[in-house]
């Protein structure tokens, strides 16, 4: 048995999305978001809105961010993107509150499925939970859950779900130490629902 890629066929995956808004998706995410030179995070936020996405309040995003279908895109409130981040979300992408993704890191919600000689599409949805850290060039893979305020260091894979209040590092993350707060510091209530709050 080999690899057949010619035989390759996404006619089965639901993009979600008329022909249409995916080229006009195409053409502002290459114009407003992935240019460096469009730093205009109101204007991003309402288009995103426009194409789809549920968006909290104060989110923050960096120039040069990729993402691949806001409509399977849900964020909280205080979502920082920072430069370069890429969401290739071919699946659903969940990000809850006070998140935050450094520069350069990756949600890949693709797969392919490499039994099969026609390398068929297994996608499966990220989740982020509220008070997550990404590092820098880190990345996520698909049907990972990134549980509360657990943190992906530098550099490092999340092949596995992460559990809260903890920090991993390496290929594939392995858990080092718990995530503790300093005693003293104040904390904003948190909300009553953790259900994500859009609009």
């Amino acid at each position: 048995m080999r690899s057949a890629l010619r035989t390759f066929d996404n006619g089965t995956f639901d993009k979600e999305a008329s022909t249409l808004k995916r080229a006009l998706w195409l053409y502002f995410n290459a114009l407003f978001f992935k240019s460096p030179y469009f730093p205009f995070m109101g204007f991003k936020k309402w288009l995103l809105i426009l194409f789809g996405a549920k968006i909290g309040q104060r989110f923050v995003i960096k120039p040069s961010v990729h993402i691949k279908f806001p409509w399977k895109l849900e964020m909280g409130n205080d979502v920082w993107l920072g430069e370069h981040v890429w969401i290739d979300n071919l699946d659903y992408v969940s990000i809850g509150h006070d998140v935050c993704m450094s520069q350069d890191s990756m949600l890949l919600t693709g797969n392919h499925d490499y039994s099969i000689p026609s390398f068929d599409f297994r996608n499966a949805p990220i989740v982020l939970e509220s008070g997550v850290w990404i590092g820098a060039k880190a990345i996520v893979c698909p049907g990972v859950t990134c549980k509360s305020h657990s943190i992906l260091t530098v550099g490092s894979v999340a092949t596995t779900d992460l559990e809260p209040y903890s920090i991993y590092q390496g290929n594939p993350a392995q858990m080092i130490r718990k995530r503790i707060f300093k005693s003293g510091t104040a904390s904003p209530p948190t909300p009553a629902n953790e259900q994500l709050i859009t609009g």
